[in-house]
């Protein structure tokens, strides 16, 4: 039996409508990703568990990077395949929230390099609200296709 590739599940929080529509992004943490800043922003994602509905990873790996946990409804994005090969699956969720009251949880890792040292650093290290050009060019490649998904379904209505 063949094993299945990692999949990704993540929300992507909206406010306002057409002329004024924002959507909420957060900045990967961690030394890698320190001085990194277009083209380096997320939807708030992770891993799905074996067992879990995407769906579900979803609301939980958003409440675990931001420390906020959105009511529904929740409007599919559909998926895409990332540059890396990981898929990813989105939802878009309407609500207004304080970007600066995040509360990430953390990963570990050797810092420096082959120091021996291992350093927490938060998943997330900072959120932002961006107008659609902005998050255009703030947001990983392969995920700007969840911002022209929103815009799209918005636009009819949905």
């Amino acid at each position: 039996m063949a094993s299945r590739k990692p999949q990704s599940a993540g929300l992507l929080l909206f406010r306002g409508h057409a002329t004024d529509l924002e959507v909420l992004l957060g900045h990967p943490g961690g030394p890698f990703w320190q001085n990194k800043d277009d083209g380096a922003w997320s939807i708030p994602k992770g891993l799905i568990g074996a067992d879990e509905a995407p769906l579900s990873a979803a609301r939980r790996e958003f409440a675990e990077e931001t420390g906020h946990d959105p009511e529904g409804p929740f409007l599919p994005l559909g998926e895409a395949r990332q540059p890396g090969g990981k898929v990813v699956q989105a939802w878009a969720v309407e609500g207004d929230w304080d970007a600066a009251l995040i509360r990430s949880n953390t990963f570990e890792m050797e810092w420096p390099p082959r120091s021996g040292r291992r350093r927490a650093f938060p998943e997330i290290d900072r959120a932002a609200w961006f107008a659609v050009a902005d998050a255009r060019r703030k947001i990983l490649k392969g995920q700007a296709i969840f911002v022209d998904r929103l815009l799209e379904a918005l636009a009819e209505g949905r």
